[in-house]
Formats: structure tokens, sequence, C-alpha cells
């Protein structure tokens, strides 16, 4: 007992420092310097420890509360500070102080000074971060007793070192920290009871539901029952979370089968999407409320939210400096013990133990600082996304031309994600200073004044690189822009596909997309090359350093021996990893700076106020729903001429107003002002009560037909019956293979334009508004469905409603209690129909070219067969209730490819295989490999012959620094080669991708979300770009670096390979282990990246809809979901990566520290000095090589799933060639014009019924066929056949006697002209839209203007031909959009032109002119018109009826007329009728198909025959 006495207290433990016997007991215990007293205070803080040990292992009892309240105290984080400063610097103390006396007595006895404070240091270290930062997560009771304790026992400390400064008069490092220690502990004490007061409050809050989260199921959104379903990390204890063990049932999952969407957990709550954005809105609120005069800080704001995290983090980072630093430190300590000069007599196993447990720490500090930081990163990516959303939402017009679809893609898909890789790099920008600094400080110790020589080639080197930042920013920001650009244009072309295959334009808007790529590659190979200088420069910079320094070691005469040298090689070898990763931070700092303006200007561009315009019971009158008084609108802020002037409008509940007028007149502006989307620059408008709005061209969502009918609405099975009745919907439920339930493609493509529209109509049916906006809704339909849908809808669902309805069907106007006549952005004359019959010229003229467009002189000379009004037959009750019980695996829609299980090497091949890519990567890692030798034989030559008396000084170094220099060449060689590879690369893989979605079949975009490929096209081209060649190199050449380190410790000490082999293979097993869940989480995060962007463009789309019904925050409700679902893959990913990494780490601590006590085992003598230092050095190194390895292994696995994904869509089955040279068609083909159809059957799948069923006939050249049917009776997919779009599956279609089947794509279509039914308009100017392929002049385009009466209004413009289209055209009106469609088709002069509803959006006076100008302009041209009008196929040679895909009737219209058929050979057709509520009804059977399938409305009044019983409702015919 009395010699462990003595080892602690020396030979006596009973007097103070001089040595002075204590008199009494009391002094004994009190006195700071008596031995009794330093083993109480050293019990009282294991006792400390132990207590707070057992709280930790003791779950903790308290409530769950709400993330917004689990967030840290302004006075715990102060508390945290304070006290974790004096805990450091107590250690800090108490090493230095056991440094000093190992210096000046050779041992560590006794061991009570030293040993108390650096105690003191670590308990108080420990205690009070975790009282602070965890206090209200541990039991309560026994916390408050271990804060008690704490505070005592700092009082006790305190009073006697006080009580030691009045006896000693003098003040030390220690007393100053003992009194210190008081106020900590002070701050500690109040923080907790403050922590639980405020948590019990809380607890009260959230049991009286005061709190409910941002858009909750308030808002409609029911969140599934996540608890169980909850990361692990949230409920996680303190060493759970230090060695990442909550992450094991994930992995084990993982390992055991292939991970799916629902095996991933959700993320805690205060991770969460919507907790922070609403931290983010809390606290840019109250910036606004300090500053209400300026704007807040956006960045500011996110470091307000964040700063606790992000000084965490901070904290572990600095830890890591500090022990990495302490290597050198250690090495030194080991040569001299390997020379025999111990100062001790166990130092060496001190050494080892010390040298492993600090590799230990810096792995632990490490892992935690790159896992908070990443975590701090993804939290601003969501915030950030949420913000871009919401923003959107709310985006004005006039900010929309400035940040288009694409761009706002772009910032989310892109900027978002690199923003939120910055706080990953942060701390390096100072860590890496701060490492330089301990470096140089350790180096002076080493080699005295040369050190200066290293500091200049350092600073040297760092002002080298600032012109190349400065330069690397300016094309950074280029490249943004043009990656903008290419975007913009590549989603253009993608939604239009199919615009783009009919004209024959896929060859010219694939060529412009090249041409963009080619100034974004440009601009990506000077930020390439750029960043390969850099790399160049920083790997170079340890030989500019050693050799400056060992040269001023040279002159000053400083002597080279192993411990200093090998010291400062060690230091340099510590050093040069983070120096190499400048450039790195160099571009993450860059690149985050350019997306953060970007994104900035976004968030703070004007917004909608629509709520100004939509007040809720404010009006004077109550009676009125909307009420406008001399009011102006403008779409454009400050013009001169504003968009509607001086409008005057009164609308009651219950009214209804039709909005007509000529193309451009201003009817949809009228109602965009009403919703509130147009500001209003003087006047006053008022809109009450709830609102509907059914826009011109159908917004649909992707998703089931019952999902976009009720519209975020609870399901009434009642009113949903009724609404599908009201709106025909029924018959076309019955055909679709699912119901209700079948899934729709993005924008509807798997709808006809009617049903479309009709869906819209149930819509806004189904929401039970007050108020009713309809865009020329009937445009789309067929006359009959348009005439029953005006009869149930809007005359009899909406009898009670206030309807504003724009049309240009003249015969539905006498019904309106009110029409409003408009022209050039005013209203002419508001007045009931007959009146403005009689009073308005203008009005008169309007119902005078419907006359003349339906032919009134032919028309009346045919009677119709004498008929009563019938109500409208109910349809067969029930439909909602039949359920369609099939399996959906057969959707149009398919749940998003990726691959499973691991890839292995088939993605890197794919990427290598490109453009001579192995050469490049096989000579990148040659060069790789031939530095990574000559730096071990720079190191083996100098371990060898520093001590060698036979070398001088003078060619120690020569040798050594040729050596390093010729490997520096390399060094250049291998940057650029890395540069090339990726260039060559990324060409490649972007042609195939491109060539593959421009040859893709119609069915592709069908069944595929623009978002899964706008996803490829930005976010994993932007990876593959910039990303994959550095990491692929980097993860080859680190590890190679790491075999090589682990390879120079096994030469020099063999014995280390009984302990690297085991880990070599543990190695091994745990990286499978780890990839077989890391893999899945990445694909997981790249499908679920998709559904995100896919949302987002869906959204953009339809913002006018979203806002017009008020679901602002359902839909920002889904996004917010949706982040989440996309953020907690990546959140498990990366922490996955340090799961890995920690253990591997401890594992080669592990392997270093056996090699050092393999060098103290054995007899000194057994290592020279020189090999021992080399050996240490490279294993000091190892820890670091081997997580530069892992990290890059894991990041380049993670970047490679992206090569998967575009690997996915470059291989797409394709079209037909676009040429087949053997069978070109002549080059005035079509001469005649001539069509044969044979017997055509078509279907749009393999699996799908048909849509065309043996559909015979001839058009002959010259002829104007018409073609009329029912919505969805196969009229557009006649058309698509002649412009194989789709392929027969039977039967021909032969043109002028070529089998159209037998020559290329772009032979066929572009000598075929078509006027779509969708009018689309693309980015650029008036010129580029009717010529992109700039094959006309001036002078013809504006003849062809002219002829489509739309010369007036370009010539308005102040530019002309050049003035601006928008992106869809959506500063021109969809009539003006149809007759530039006309225009191009004028231009065009194909001698078969398709005409698919091109007149659909024009009012019946321009309809007349322009049916008039295609019979001038195409009058020796077979003209085949597809229409829903009656009066637009008149005129046709001959007329073909279609019905469920088959021929029903073709001749001449006027034959047609007369025709009576035989009764019972129509009767399906006639009951077809009847139950669609048909207004003509069919007593008889012996109305003409031409006639169901058409509009028939006699002009002649005498020749109108109406019966209305009492309480019947009908709408005018």
């Amino acid at each position: 007992m009395e010699d462990l006495w003595t080892v602690f207290c020396g030979e006596s433990g009973y007097s103070d420092m001089d040595g002075k016997r204590f008199k009494s007991g009391f002094m004994l215990l009190s006195h700071p310097d008596s031995c009794i007293n330093h083993v109480l205070i050293i019990c009282f803080n294991v006792l400390l420890l132990v207590m707070l040990v057992i709280n930790m292992i003791q779950k903790s009892k308290t409530l769950r509360i709400h993330a917004r309240y689990q967030r840290k105290t302004s006075l715990q984080i102060v508390a945290a500070v304070v006290n974790g400063c004096l805990g450091l610097v107590y250690s800090v103390l108490g090493i230095w102080i056991l440094e000093e006396k190992l210096r000046k007595t050779q041992t560590a006895l006794p061991l009570n000074r030293w040993l108390l404070v650096l105690v003191q240091g670590v308990t108080w270290l420990i205690v009070s971060l975790t009282l602070s930062l965890r206090g209200n997560h541990l039991p309560r009771a026994p916390m408050r007793l271990l804060f008690i304790l704490a505070f005592l026992y700092a009082v006790i400390v305190c009073a006697l070192s006080i009580f030691a400064g009045i006896l000693n008069k003098e003040v030390s490092i220690k007393i100053a920290l003992d009194v210190l220690s008081l106020p900590g502990a002070s701050l500690l004490l109040s923080c907790t009871y403050k922590g639980y007061n405020q948590e019990e409050s809380d607890v009260k809050i959230s049991e009286g539901d005061l709190y409910e989260p941002l858009n909750g199921e308030a808002n409609g959104i029911s969140k599934p029952d996540s608890v169980g379903q909850v990361s692990r990390f949230a409920n996680a204890g303190f060493f759970s979370k230090m060695s990442f063990w909550w992450l094991n049932s994930l992995l084990k999952r993982g390992r055991e089968k292939t991970l799916e969407d629902e095996h991933i957990p959700d993320l805690r709550e205060e991770d969460r999407a919507e907790s922070c954005y609403s931290v983010f809105l809390d606290h840019l609120n109250k910036q606004k409320q300090k500053e209400p005069s300026s704007q807040p800080s956006i960045l500011r704001t996110i470091i307000l939210c964040h700063w606790t995290e992000i000084f965490v983090s901070g904290f572990f980072a600095l830890l890591k400096v500090l022990t990495i630093s302490a290597g050198p430190l250690l090495l030194n300590a080991f040569i001299l013990v390997a020379e025999g000069n111990a100062s001790f007599k166990y130092e060496g196993y001190v050494l080892a133990i010390a040298l492993f447990t600090a590799k230990s720490l810096e792995s632990l500090a490490q892992r935690q600082w790159y896992f908070r930081s990443r975590l701090v990163g993804l939290k601003v990516r969501s915030l950030l996304t949420a913000a871009i959303y919401k923003k959107q939402l709310r985006l004005s017009n006039a900010a929309r031309l400035t940040h288009s679809g694409g761009e706002i893609m772009n910032y989310v898909t892109v900027d978002a994600y690199r923003i939120g890789e910055f706080p990953f790099w942060f701390h390096q920008t100072w860590t890496t200073s701060l490492q330089l600094c301990l470096a140089l400080i350790i180096l002076f110790r080493a080699v005295g004044l040369a050190t200066v020589a290293a500091l200049v080639v350092i600073v040297f080197t760092v002002l080298c690189t600032t012109p190349l930042a400065k330069l690397q920013h300016k094309y950074q920001s280029r490249l943004m822009v043009a990656q903008d650009e290419r975007l913009k244009a590549s989603s253009e072309a993608l939604v239009n596909m199919k615009v783009l295959k009919l004209y024959a334009w896929e060859s010219h808007f694939k060529n412009a997309i090249e041409n963009l790529r080619k100034v974004e590659y440009k601009l990506l190979s000077a930020v390439q090359l750029r960043k390969s200088y850099n790399s160049f420069l920083f790997w170079s910079s340890p030989v500019l350093v050693s050799a400056a320094t060992f040269g001023a070691c040279y002159f000053l005469k400083v002597p080279l021996r192993a411990s200093n040298v090998f010291t400062f090689v060690a230091t340099l070898r510590l050093v040069q990893d983070p120096i190499r990763s400048i450039p790195d931070v160099i571009g993450v700092v860059i690149q985050a700076n350019v997306a953060f303006a970007r994104i900035v200007k976004f968030l703070e561009a004007p917004e909608l106020q629509s709520a100004n315009a939509r007040q809720k019971g404010d009006i004077e009158n109550m009676d009125l729903a909307i009420l406008i008084k001399s009011a102006d609108f403008s779409w454009e802020k400050n013009s001169s001429k504003p968009t509607l002037r001086n409008i005057n409008l009164e609308v009651r509940p219950g009214e209804k107003v039709a909005i007509c007028g000529e193309v451009g007149s201003g009817k949809s502006t009228l109602l965009a002002s009403i919703l509130g989307e147009v500001p209003n620059t003087s006047g006053n408008i008022q809109v009450q009560r709830k609102t509907a709005y059914v826009s011109q061209t159908a917004w649909i969502q992707t998703g089931s037909i019952r999902e976009n009918i009720l519209f975020g609405s609870p399901m009434d099975s009642h009113r949903y019956q009724e609404t599908i009745e009201r709106c025909s919907l029924a018959k076309d439920l019955e055909l679709l293979p699912f119901g209700d339930q079948t899934e729709i493609g993005e924008r509807g493509v798997n709808l006809s334009g009617g049903q479309k529209q009709r869906i819209q109509l149930a819509r806004a049916l189904y929401q039970n508004a007050d108020i009713y906006l309809l865009d020329d809704p009937f445009s789309a339909v067929d006359a009959h469905t348009a005439t029953s849908l005006f009869n149930e809808y809007v005359m009899g669902a909406l009898s009670g409603k206030a309807v504003l309805l724009v049309t240009h069907q003249v015969d539905f106007l006498p019904a309106f209690d009110a029409v409003l006549l408009m022209s050039d952005g005013e209203i002419l004359r508001a007045a009931p129909y007959h009146q403005l019959l009689a009073s308005s010229k203008e009005f008169l003229n309007l119902v005078n070219a419907h006359k003349e467009t339906a032919g009134s002189e032919r028309l009346a000379e045919v009677t119709s067969p004498q008929s009563r009004g019938t109500p409208v037959k109910e349809i067969k009750k029930g439909y909602v209730d039949k359920q369609i019980k099939t399996s959906k695996g057969d959707q149009l829609i398919k749940q998003e490819e990726r691959e499973i299980g691991d890839g292995g090497l088939k993605p890197y091949i794919q990427y290598l295989n490109q453009n001579k890519g192995f050469f490049f990567f096989s000579m990148a890692t040659l060069f790789y490999l031939i530095i990574v030798i000559g730096q071990v034989l720079q190191n083996s030559w100098m371990a060898s012959n520093v001590d060698n008396p036979d070398v001088s000084t003078l060619r120690l170094i020569v040798v050594y620094l040729l050596i390093g220099v010729t490997s520096t060449l390399f060094l250049l060689c291998r940057s650029l080669s890395t540069v090339v590879l990726g260039l060559q690369s990324s060409k490649s893989l972007f042609s195939q991708l491109l060539n593959s979605l421009f040859r893709a079949p119609m069915s592709f975009y069908d069944s595929t979300l623009l978002g899964r490929i706008l996803s490829r096209v930005s976010y994993d081209l932007s990876i593959v770009d910039l990303d994959v060649p550095f990491s692929l190199i980097f993860a080859v050449g680190d590890t190679i670096t790491c075999y090589t380190s682990l390879g120079v410790l096994a030469v020099v000490v063999w014995q280390v390979l009984f302990v690297s082999i085991p880990m070599i293979c543990a190695a091994i097993l745990l990286q499978g282990y780890y990839f077989s869940s890391a893999k899945e989480l990445m694909r997981i995060n790249g499908t679920t990246k998709s559904l995100v962007a896919n949302h987002l463009a869906e959204s953009i789309a339809g913002a006018m809809t979203i806002r017009a019904f008020e679901e602002e925050d359902r839909f920002f409700a889904k996004n917010l979901d949706l982040i989440d679902t996309n953020a907690s893959p990546f959140f498990h990913s990366f922490a996955a990566n340090e799961w890995l990494i920690g253990r591997l780490e401890i594992l080669s601590a592990a392997v270093v520290a056996s090699a050092a006590l393999c060098m103290v085992l054995l007899p000194p003598g057994t290592f020279s000095s020189g090999f021992v230092g080399m050996a240490l050095s490279y294993g000091l190194s190892l820890n670091m090589s081997l997580v530069f390895s892992i990290q890059n292994q894991c990041t380049l696995t993670n970047y490679i799933i992206s090569i998967e994904r575009l690997n996915q869509y470059m291989h797409i089955p394709s079209e037909a060639p676009e040429v087949i040279e053997d069978n070109r068609p002549p080059p005035n083909w079509p001469a005649v014009g001539k069509v044969d159809i044979c017997d055509l059957q078509i279907r749009y799948r393999p699996d799908a019924p048909l849509v065309l069923r043996g559909v015979s006939c001839t058009f002959e050249g010259g002829h104007k066929i018409g073609i009329i049917g029912r919505t969805g009776s196969g009229k557009t997919s006649l058309i698509g056949a002649l412009f194989r779009l789709v392929e027969p599956v039977g039967g021909k279609i032969v043109v002028d006697g070529i089998d159209i089947s037998t020559i290329g794509l772009h032979d066929l279509r572009s000598r075929f002209g078509i006027i779509p039914q969708d009018p689309t308009l693309f980015n650029g100017t008036v010129r580029y839209n009717l010529d992109p392929l700039s094959q006309h002049n001036d002078q013809e385009i504006w003849e062809v203007l002219g002829k489509c009466q739309h010369r007036e209004a370009v010539e308005e413009k102040d530019q002309g031909l050049d003035s601006l289209v928008v992106e869809d055209g959506s500063n021109w009106s969809m009539g003006q959009r149809q007759l530039f469609c006309l225009g191009r088709a004028l231009l065009s002069r194909s001698r078969i032109l398709v005409l698919d509803e091109a007149t659909a959006s024009i009012d019946n006076a321009t309809d007349m002119i322009l049916q008039k100008t295609i019979r001038t302009e195409f009058a020796d041209c077979t003209v085949i018109t597809v229409a829903h009008r009656i009066p637009t196929v008149m005129d046709c040679t001959l007329v073909l009826a279609i019905s469920n895909g088959k021929l029903v009737e073709y001749d001449e219209p006027m034959k047609l007329m007369k025709s009576e058929v035989p009764p019972g050979t129509r009767a399906a057709e006639c009951k077809c009728q009847a139950e669609h509520g048909g207004c003509e009804p069919c007593h008889s059977h012996r109305v003409s198909q031409f006639n169901l399938g058409g509009e028939f409305f006699e002009a002649n009044v005498r020749n109108i025959n109406l019966e209305v019983r009492p309480g019947e409702k009908g709408g005018y015919m």
C-alpha cells in the first residue's frame, strides 16, 4: 500500500510544494497542495463520472416533445461553450504539466499533480457538455442530483483555490481555472432548471393541442402513423450516436434482403422538411420584425437556424485537428525510444497506448464532424427545396419570364443539392488553416528557423491559387447559366416531343440542344482544367515545401537526424491530404456561392398579390359575387397600354355571363384578372366566396382519374356519381381498363383532348364552389358532347352558381343572363343576347359569321325530322359503387426502374468504354502509381542515409528533391489525363442519351414521367460532368496510397502482418456488408429525387389552377412529404458511410499501434531510427489515407448510380429509321395526295385493346376530307397512324402508291403538313416559331401572317417578327397560338395537310376567314380536317364518321344530312346518344350518324321545334 501511495504522492504526501509539513488535519484536507486533498478531489470526479454513465445507460422516461421545442436554448449553448472550454484548458494544462515533468525529471512520478488536473479536465468536459446539451433527454431526478453535486463540487474547489491563493500570495493557472469553474457550474445549474421548466410547459402545450405542425391534417393531408418507423437515430443514446450503433438494424436488413422504399425509416421530427421550413420562417419573421425596412438576409437566416449544429460539428472538427497533430510528437518520442533515449522505463508501452487512443479519438471526432455537417446540409437542402416550391406557387407573371420552368427545376435538382453539400466542406476552410499552423509549430520544434522557408512556400502556393479561384468562379457561373439554357431547351423539346415528331423537327431541335451543349462543354473543360491546375499546385506543394525546408536546413546548418527529419516528413504527410483537398474546397465554395446567389435571386423575385383581389365577404353589396369598378389590368408592370382597360362588371350568385369576342380580345385575361393573376393597375376588384376555374388548356395531374376529380376533397359517393354523370364521363370510364382508378400519364397523355377537358370540368364541379370561371371548355369536345355538357353542367348542375363562360359557340349565348362582347382589352357591350343583337353591330357580325360558317343556305333545304324535346335519361345508377378489382400492375405509368443488387464493375466499364476512356484511366492510374513509388523511394533514401556519415547533407537533400521533382511532372500528366477522361466520357454519354431520347417512340413519353427524364438530364448529368472523373481517379489513387502505407509498415516491421492481414480481411468483409445496403439506399435516393422533380414540374404547369382552387397548402404539404421521402435514404446513406469508416479506422489504429508495440518489444537496435521514423510516418497517415480511400470509394459508388440511371435511358427501343436510303420517296412525293387506308388496326400497347378496328377508305388527291366522331372515337389515332406516331398492328396506309411503313419517318413526316390539336409555341421569337428551320424570308412570313389574320397583332408589338414568345407561348392567347400553327402550315405548303381541331379556340368570324384562306391556299391539296363543329366540315368533299374505332359513314356531307337510315341499324348509336344526354331524340331511329356525331343547329329560326315541360331546364341549341 505504501508503494502505491509513494507512486501517487511521492516520498511525502503530507507536505506542500516547498516541503513544509502540514500541522493540522484540516490543512491536510483543505490545502490545494495536500496529496489527500488531491485524492479526495479525484474520487469526487470519478463519482460524478460514474453517476453520469449510470444515468446515460438508463432509458429516458421523459415525454417526447415536438421538434420545435427540442432546439437548444441560448443559455444551454453558452453553458456548453464556457464549460467545454474550461474542461479543454484543464486537460491541456494536465498534459503540459506531465510533459514538463518528463522533460525535467525523466519520470511521470508522483502522479498526483498532473493526474489531478487531467482528471478534472476530462470530467468537467464530459459532465458539462452532456448536462448542458443532453440533460433534458436523461432521467430527471438523478440528473438534478448530479447537477447539484457538480455545483457543490465547483463551490468547494473554488473556495479551496481562493484559500490557497491567499496563503501562497500568488495566482496560478490552476487557481484561475478553479475559480472560473464556479460561474460555469452556475450556468449549468440555471440552464438545467430552466430547461426542465420549459419542457414541463411544452408538455402542457402539446397536451392541449395548441401547436399544430405546418400544413398538417388540417389541410387535408393525413400523414401515416410513423411511430415505430422513425429512424432509430431519434431515440439513440450518446454511445449509440457516437458509434452509429443505431444503424445496425437497417444494415442487417439490407444484408439479408434487397432494401425497398418501405424499409427506409422516416427522419426524426426535427430533421423533416416541415420542421426545417417552419424554423426558417420563424427566424425570417423575427428578422423582418427587427428590420422591417430592409430585406432579411436568407444566408444569415439559414445560419441562425442551424448555428448550434454548425458549432457542435465545428467542435468535433477542432478535436480532430488537435488529435491528428499529436501524431508527429508521438513519432518523435518513438524514435527517441528506438534510439535508447527513453524518458522512463515503460515509455514505449505508454506511447503505443497513447497512439491508439489518439487515433481512435481522431476517428470518433472526424466521423461526428462529417456526419453532423452532412445532416446540416440535408436540412438546408430540404428547407431551400421547400422554399423554392412555395415561391413558384406565388411567383408573379413578370417573374416567370425571367425564371422559366426549366430554370426553377435546375434550382431544385442542381443548385439546392450543391448548397446542401457545402456544410460538409465548410469546416475544411478553417481546419486546414489551423492544421497548417499547428504543423508549422511542430516543424519549428523539429527544424527551427528552416520552418520560415516552408511558411513562405505555403503562402506563395495559396497566393497562386487566388487568380485561379477567381477564374474558376467566373467559369462556374457561366457554366451554370449554360446548363440552364441547355436544360430549358431540353425540357421544352421533351415536353413537346409529339409536336416535334409531327413536324419532323427532331433533328433541328436535337442540333440546337447539341449546340448549347457545345457551349456548356467549353465552359466545363475550362472549369475542370482550372480544377486540375489547382489540384496540381496543391499536390506538388509538399515537394516544394520539402525543397525549401531542407535547403534552408543546409544553409542554416541545422543538423538532419532521423528524429527531426521524420517528424517533418510525418507532419508533411498528415498535412498534404488537407492541402490537396483545398482545390475541392475552393470548387465547392464557388459552386455553392453561385448556386446560392441564383436561388436568393429567385426567392426575392416579385410575387402575385392575388389575396387583395379575392376578399371574402367585404363587398359593399352582399348580393354580388364579383364586383369590378373602373379597373385596369396589365400583365406587364410598366406598360403604357394596359392589357384590360376600364373594366366594369357586376355578377350576382346564380347569374350566367358569357364572354365572347375575337382572338386576342382579352377574354382569358379577364378570367385571370378575377383570379388575381393579372396585376390591377387602377380601379377596384372584389371577389367574394369560393371560386372554381377550368383552364382553356387542360391541366391534368399524374395519378388516377378519381384523384384528379376529387382534387384533395373527401370522397362523397353521391356527389361523385352525380359529377361523373353531369360531365358525360360514365361511358369513358367504363371503356378504360381500370375505370376511375386508371392512372393518367403526365399531362393526360393517354386521354383524348375532350376527356381531359371533361375531367377538368368534373374537378371544378366536385369542389361545389360559388363562382365558376370556364375558359372555353367546349372547344376540345364534339358538338354532341358540348350540347350535353351545356344543358347538364352549365344550365343544370350550376343553376344556382355565378358562371362566367368564355365561348366562341354563338348557339349557347341566348341562354345567358348577360353577354360580354370584348374587343382589344375592353368590354364593348354587356347586355342579354337579344338586346345585344339589336344594339351592337360587332355582335351582329359575330352571329352572322356563325350563320355563314353553318352554311344556312344549304341547311335551309334540309328539313329535320319532327321531334319533341324529351328530358335526358338518367344514367344507370351505381357506377361508383362498382369496384374495379383488377391488378394495378398493368397501368400505363410504371414505377421508376432501378438496378437491384451489386452491379459489380458494369457501370464503371460503361463509363470507361466511352471515347478511349480506358486509355486515359490507365494513364492516370499509372502516373499515380509512379508518384506513390517516387514518394516511397524518397523516404527510403532518407531513412537509409540520414544517419550515414558517408553521405553528405547536400547529396542527401539533392537526391531526395530530384526524386520529388520527377514525381511532380507525372502529377501534372495525371491531372490532365483525368480532365480528358471526364470530358470525353461526358461528351459520349450525353450524345447517346440525346439520340436515344429523340429517337424514342411516343409510347415511351406516354408512359414515362417527365420528371424522371429531367432528373437525368440535369442532376445525373451534372454529377457525371463535374464529379465522377476526379472521384474515380482519387478513389483509385487513395486506395493505392492506403495499401502502400500498409506495405511499408509490413516491410519494415514484418511482424505487423499478423495484425494487418486479419485487418484487411475484416475491412473487405465490412465493406461488403456496407455496400449491400448502401447501393440500394443511393438508388432509392435517385428514384425518389425524380418524384420531387416531377411534382415540381407539374405544379409549375398548373400553378394557376392550384391557386384558383386555393390548394396551395395541400400541394406544399405533398411537396414536403416528397422531400422527406427523398431525404431519408440520403440521410441513412451518409450515416452508413460514417458507420463503415469509423470501424475501419479503429482497425487501422490497431495496426499502427501494433507496429509501434513491435518496435518497442523488440530489442533496441533491431531497427535503424530512420526506418522506425519512415514506418511510423506512413503508419500515422494510414488512418487518413484509409479514410480518403473508403470515402472516395463510397462517394464514387454513390456517383456511379448516375451512370446506371443515364444508361437506362440510353438504350430505349427506337422508332423506325428517319431515312431509309434504299427506299426514299421521289422529291415531289406526294404529287397527287391520294391516301388509301386498308383495314387499318391500331393499338397503343401490346396488351391494350384496338383503338382503330379495321378502318378502310380512300381519300382522293385534292379532296377535302372531314373526320368527325365522338370524343375518344379514334379520330386523333387515325392522324397518329398517318404520321406513324404509332405503328399499325394490321393493315396499311398507301400514299400515292407508296406504303408509308416502307419509307423513313423523316421523309414521311416532312412531306405532310399539320396543325395539331394542342397549339404549341416554343421559347424564342415570332419568326422562330413560324419558321424554325429558317427556310423563308421575312416577306413570306409577313404575307402568311396576313393570310391567317394575325399580322395586325404582331405589328402592334414593338419588335415585330422578333417579338418575344415565352415558354409554352403563354404570352399569347390560345386562339393566337392556333393562328401561329396555321401560319406554319401555310409556309410549308404540303400536298397533304391535316387540321386536327385547328380552329377550336378561334371565334366564328376569324374561323370563317381562315376556312376561306385554307380553301384558297390549299385548293389543289388533300386537306384532312378533324372537327367538332359541323360547319367546319360542311365544305368538305367527303365526311368520314368514326365511332369506337370503326368507320360508320363515309359520304358527301349533304347526302349524309339528307340520308335516312333504316330502323334498327343505328340503334346502338341512338342508345349511346340518349344515355349521354344528347339533345336530339331517337324516337324513330332514323337519324344519321353524321347528325349524331356532329353539330346540327338550324340557322333558320323557322325550322326550330321546341317543347319545354313545367319544371324542366334546357339550354338553347
